[in-house]
């Protein structure tokens, strides 16, 4: 089966065939092309789809992605990272592989091809050119018989003709034999061309266009097996990367099958574990005997045996309901007196007005008096610090000793920050050991450099590694008194550290009891002893840097009056003070007598002088 043979007389028709191959093979590149984009395409997306969940560095997002269903979704995406390069890896191969290959076959397939339809061409104008020159020839051989015919006819007809003369007849007869002559040369060319023809036409149809039909088939049947092997190049590209996408998948299965919801339990457990105790009961509180009340330890307040406050500092409170109180609401018990304000005495002195205010009736003490029993169980400047803490924390700041958050967050954050503090200390130290080896490289290479260039930058860094350890000793004191190895910090230490910010001075802890403080913050238990020693100077640090209000009017006290209760101030009957505010419906009036002395009295033990542009400003 040769398309020589068979096809001898299809050469314009073989002609289309191999062009339409030839274009079939470029369709099929483009095709592999157009996969290749879509694969670099999907790659592309599933990058950005794995990087668009992926957690941000240095965010809340983060720290959640600690849990093990968290970590099996990191690896998920990291997995489908992987599974996205070998996409890619697909699309390479097959533009390596297949589509260059293929562009430079196809370019030698079209030289070829123009090559062998070059040849068939020129041989078919040279048999052309042979049956033209046979066709003249034969023309001028019937043209020459033809003129001999006529030449001999006249010839006869002269020589027939008595009245032509001799001379006529031998010139007839003369022309006849050269008509005869040049038919016969006419003759002899036509055979001879007729036979180079015939020869030159054997040649053409039984070996020159065999020839070239063969080269063309098989140049087609390799084009042919060229884009066979191609098409399973195709194939086997996709399937190299199968073993490494199975090995993304089971990556996929291994990071589900560790998720552990024990574990994330725990975590849920460390991550929000306050510290705290479950608030205990309340006992009953019998109001038909008014003086005779007994609130246990488990109360919201300490035990005060027959009116008389007794503190026990050291001891564990056992009901704990700071974490469960709102914040607005302890803030506003903290800054003045929530309970009824006593009256006035019963005889006025003569030095007071002859209508002097009426004597309020008692009223029962709410349940808010017993917070404020708890409160006066305290120094009185530890709840000026936790006020101006709970503003600071309203206001966004947060402390420096993480003293917002619960024990447990506390002790964590306190951790974290030694931890941290240390990287830093350990760097620094890398750091200073390098520039020392550069000096000493120096000081036996002086061309290298000079070694007192150094100093500067060595004694910077030994300064660095100083407050950095002054600082990691400070919340090393921190987080020793949040696991119970200190007792307190005390005045030595916040000496030593030397790194406190005068905007936002740590709060000490200094409460009697075991109790978060009103804005949410935590205070260690000490002693009554600790407590004493640090109150002066933790006044002094606290209140520095705070204006006292303005004063709005005058007052003068009717009576006297002893100020025993958080926040009160005693008055002497007479007494003239400031008010800096005026009473807000409660029975208690603010006021001050200079600088460093003020707090409430109750309103109907003053007669008040409220200065009329302080109290529209």
């Amino acid at each position: 089966m040769s398309w020589g043979t068979e096809l001898w007389d299809q050469f314009d028709n073989l002609e289309k065939h191999t062009q339409w191959g030839i274009d079939i093979l470029e369709k099929y590149i483009k095709f592999v092309k157009e996969r290749t984009e879509i694969e670099l395409s999907y790659a592309k997306q599933l990058r950005n789809l794995s990087k668009k969940y992926q957690p941000k560095k240095n965010s809340k997002e983060e720290e959640e992605y600690k849990y093990t269903s968290c970590k099996a979704f990191i690896s998920t995406l990291n997995e489908m990272n992987d599974y996205a390069g070998q996409h890619e890896v697909i699309s390479e191969n097959m533009a390596s592989q297949i589509i260059v290959d293929l562009a430079r076959y196809v370019q030698e397939l079209k030289q070829e091809r123009k090559l062998n339809f070059h040849d068939g061409r020129k041989a078919q104008q040279h048999i052309e050119s042979c049956w033209k020159q046979l066709e003249s020839s034969k023309r001028r051989f019937e043209r020459d018989c033809k003129e001999a015919d006529r030449a001999q006819q006249y010839f006869e007809k002269m020589d027939a003709d008595i009245n032509v003369t001799k001379a006529d007849v031998e010139k007839a007869r003369q022309q006849a034999q050269i008509r005869h002559q040049m038919a016969e040369d006419s003759k002899a060319d036509y055979s001879s061309i007729l036979q180079k023809f015939n020869h030159e036409q054997h040649e053409y149809y039984h070996t020159h266009i065999p020839n070239i039909f063969q080269k063309i088939q098989e140049m087609e049947e390799r084009r042919i097996v060229r884009i066979g092997d191609s098409m399973k190049t195709y194939a086997e590209v996709d399937r190299q990367v199968i073993p490494i996408i199975g090995k993304c998948l089971d990556g996929i299965v291994k990071a589900a099958e560790s998720i552990d919801q024990k574990n994330d339990s725990q975590l849920v457990i460390e991550a929000y574990k306050s510290g705290f105790e479950p608030p205990g009961d309340i006992e009953f509180e019998d109001y038909s005997q008014p003086m005779k009340r007994t609130v246990s330890d488990n109360s919201l307040s300490n035990s005060r045996g027959e009116g008389k406050p007794d503190l026990k500092f050291g001891g564990k409170s056992k009901g704990k309901l700071w974490p469960f109180i709102k914040k607005n609401k302890l803030m506003s018990l903290l800054t003045s007196p929530h309970q009824p304000p006593p009256p006035p005495p019963a005889s006025a002195s003569p030095s007071a007005v002859p209508n002097g205010p009426q004597s309020p009736k008692q009223q029962k003490e709410p349940l808010s008096h017993r917070f404020n029993e708890f409160m006066t169980s305290k120094p009185k400047i530890h709840c000026f610090r936790s006020l101006k803490r709970g503003l600071s924390l309203k206001l966004g700041a947060t402390p420096e000793d993480f003293s917002n958050l619960p024990p447990e967050q506390r002790r964590k954050k306190l951790q974290q920050k030694v931890d941290e503090l240390n990287k830093e200390i350990q760097k620094e130290m890398d750091q200073r050991d390098a520039i020392t080896k550069m000096k000493d490289v120096y000081l036996k290479n002086p061309q290298m450099g000079d070694p007192a260039s150094l100093d500067h930058k060595l004694a910077e860094v030994s300064q660095n590694i100083e407050k950095l350890r002054l600082e990691t000793q400070k919340f090393e004191a921190w987080l020793a008194e949040v696991e119970g190895r200190l007792p307190a910090r005390s005045e030595q230490m916040r000496r030593q550290s030397g790194l406190y910010d005068s905007q936002n001075p740590p709060a000490v802890n200094n409460c009697a009891q075991d109790r978060e403080s009103p804005d949410g913050s935590y205070t260690e238990e000490q002693s009554q002893e600790s407590e004493v020693k640090v109150l002066a100077t933790d006044f002094d640090d606290e209140f520095d840097d705070e204006e006292p209000l303005p004063a709005i009017g005058t007052c003068k006290a009717l009576y006297t009056f002893e100020g025993q209760n958080e926040g009160t101030i005693s008055v002497v009957e007479g007494e003239t003070l400031y008010v800096i505010e005026e009473d807000k419906g409660d029975g208690w009036t603010r006021i001050r007598r200079n600088e460093d002395e003020e707090g409430y009295v109750p309103t109907s033990y003053v007669e008040v002088y409220l200065d009329k542009n302080a109290k529209d400003s």
